[in-house]
């Protein structure tokens, strides 16, 4: 019914920069916040950084100051520009909304594939 798309993803230099994208398409009424997250090899997965329908904006503080994050919601898309990259940036890149399709009175939580974020030295 719903399906998130990422992309932008790749391998860069550190000090350089990539910008994300995630598209949502499907059965959509609504989508209320949207987000982005990452894991890294042995790791959990932690928030990067989730931005309300409204605009309200929550950056985890290992990025705050260098990842900016930013919807369309005519679109129904959310991005992640992400400049002074570091190594330890490194991860899968997973993209989150909160949806509202035509077929239910929930609002349910939804997961891109992943995109991979690599950052040398």
């Amino acid at each position: 019914q719903v399906q998130l798309a990422e992309s932008g993803g790749g391998l860069v230099q550190a000090g350089g920069s990539l910008r994300l994208s995630c598209a949502a398409s499907g059965s959509i009424l609504m989508i209320n916040g949207m987000g982005w997250y990452r894991q890294a090899p042995g790791k959990q997965r932690e928030l990067v950084a989730d931005i309300s329908r409204g605009g309200g904006i929550n950056y985890a503080d290992s990025v705050k100051g260098r990842f900016t994050i930013s919807r369309d919601n005519a679109k129904n898309m959310v991005y992640l520009q992400m400049n002074s990259l570091k190594p330890e940036d490194t991860a899968v890149y997973y993209c989150n909304a909160n949806i509202r399709t035509l077929y239910t009175t929930q609002t349910l939580g939804y997961w891109g594939q992943g995109t991979q974020v690599t950052v040398s030295s």
